[in-house]
């Protein structure tokens, strides 16, 4: 079945704002300018300021509900289902999830390559998938287990890429890199978790996945505004880049912005681009599918990475390739892309049936992971 125009923007406008928001946070890492009370030039290294500028635009997802809402109240035949009322601080401790993940994300992009940053993030299948059995009572079909071990080794090969490539990469000390690595998928424990307490405490009460974002945005805005007032004053030595070598120095952020301010239009680029993204993806699901959802994403790694290499970011790897590839091969079988090519062979499709019976079906599999994506790139 041919996709009509109205699809097509959609999984355009997903792969695009997917795209940017990662390019976007890593182009404002590799900024220069002076801070306040006359500092040396230094980069741009402030991810805690990004990561309240990220959850702005997730917190925007909140008003385009309402005004969807408001929109489709007025048309003679409302067809939105704005969800059952609910409990707004059921969503703080996924929020507070979101939030962490977030910030050390964003602390490691400052030491990594965007494209390892972003193929790294697959670590996320394996966790979830982990937490799900232990917490959720799941059982894991067999090539959903193949797909956590595939993907165990396309980390590997990553790590391994970046171990021979931060020996000769300038940009990126050998030492930030593996320590951004380990950040990377550190993170996505946190992340997993955050999906596990979404799916088992959140979803079951029928919230609309755009006012869900939007909830989570306003709760991660809110706390990681009021944070950043301590961090003001937490010093970390080395570990911080800023002139003041505190934990996040807010003000210097601003007064780099003043002086170069170039700075906001990546700034802003980040903050947008999630908005969309979110409202793109989950769209997408509604009105393509999930399956393609996840092609999507992992489309958007292959983009990442292409644009970098274009824009003189970083060197080819072919063991980084080898590592792409070897993720979307370990990511497509945990989320069951291969089942609508093995349905073709009749033994397949047999022993696939079996599959199912003991594991959830592919339905409500994939309908839980396209709920739970909502936030998951947040």
């Amino acid at each position: 079945m041919a996709w009509t125009k109205y699809q097509l923007f959609l999984a355009g406008l997903m792969l695009t704002t997917g795209s940017i928001n990662t390019l976007s946070a890593k182009w404002a890492d590799m900024f220069s300018a002076k801070g306040c009370h006359g500092d040396p030039e230094h980069t741009f290294s402030h991810p805690f300021v990004q990561a309240v500028g990220m959850f702005l635009g997730e917190f925007s997802c909140l008003a385009v509900f309402y005004i969807l809402l408001f929109h489709d109240r007025r048309s003679p035949e409302p067809r939105m289902n704005p969800g059952q009322r609910f409990n707004p601080l059921l969503f703080l401790p996924p929020a507070m999830c979101d939030m962490t993940a977030t910030s050390i994300m964003y602390v490691a992009l400052n030491m990594t390559s965007a494209s390892s940053f972003q193929m790294l993030r697959g670590a996320v299948i394996i966790f979830t998938g982990l937490l799900s059995v232990a917490f959720l009572g799941r059982r894991l079909a067999p090539s959903q287990w193949i797909g956590i071990f595939i993907t165990i080794l396309g980390l590997v090969v990553v790590g391994l890429a970046d171990f021979v490539s931060g020996h000769k990469d300038d940009s990126h000390k050998f030492s930030d890199v593996i320590t951004g690595d380990l950040l990377i998928i550190m993170a996505q424990i946190i992340v997993s978790v955050q999906m596990v307490l979404e799916e088992k405490f959140v979803y079951k009460h029928d919230v609309h996945p755009l006012r869900a974002v939007g909830t989570e945005g306003l709760f991660g805005f809110v706390v990681l505004s009021l944070l950043l007032i301590p961090m003001y004053f937490i010093h970390t030595g080395n570990f911080s880049d800023n002139p003041r070598q505190v934990l996040e120095d807010a003000l210097d952020a601003f007064c780099q912005i003043g002086h170069k301010p170039l700075i906001i239009l990546a700034l802003l680029g980040n903050t947008v681009s999630i908005a969309f993204f979110n409202f793109a993806g989950i769209s997408v699901t509604k009105e393509i599918s999930a399956t393609t959802r996840m092609v999507l994403d992992s489309l958007r790694t292959l983009v990442i990475w292409v644009v970098s290499l274009a824009l003189g970011w970083e060197q080819f790897q072919g063991l980084q390739v080898l590592g792409f590839l070897v993720l979307l091969t370990g990511t497509a079988l945990y989320n069951g892309l291969h089942r609508p090519l093995l349905a073709r062979i009749p033994w397949c499709a047999a022993r696939m049936n079996l599959e199912e019976d003991s594991s959830d079906t592919e339905r409500e599999r994939l309908l839980n992971n396209g709920r739970v994506q909502a936030s998951e790139d947040t």
